[in-house]
């Protein structure tokens, strides 16, 4: 089996404006798409090797020193699957995809020789 690190990304000026939701309306979704997201993990537990986790601010470090950045990634995960296209294919519907201009990325993990 393969491993893939898996990134949820949705644009933050997306995610600022669902903040300004109403908050009651916002919560009704908010819990509808977590109650989709478990029922998802349920369905595809077998392939998580790490569950993963949300993300925060992002530091940018380069020749010239750190500084702060800002990209669409708001969750990892590592999954195992037989083939890239397995991987990304079984990430096909998953509920994070119902945030408007939201994507999943699953890149194959490379082992590094002698590291």
């Amino acid at each position: 089996m393969k491993k893939f690190l898996v990134t949820y990304l949705a644009p933050a000026t997306v995610i600022a404006d669902w903040m300004k939701t109403e908050p009651a309306k916002r919560k009704e979704a908010e819990e509808k798409m977590q109650g989709e997201w478990k029922k998802w993990m349920s369905d595809h537990t077998a392939m998580f090797v790490d569950k993963g986790a949300g993300v925060g601010k992002t530091r940018r470090v380069n020749a010239q020193g750190a500084s702060d950045t800002k990209n669409d990634i708001m969750l990892y995960a590592i999954v195992e699957a037989e083939s890239h296209e397995a991987a990304a294919k079984a990430f096909e519907g998953h509920p994070h995809l119902q945030i408007p201009q939201s994507s999943i990325e699953v890149m194959e993990i490379h082992p590094l020789p002698g590291m």
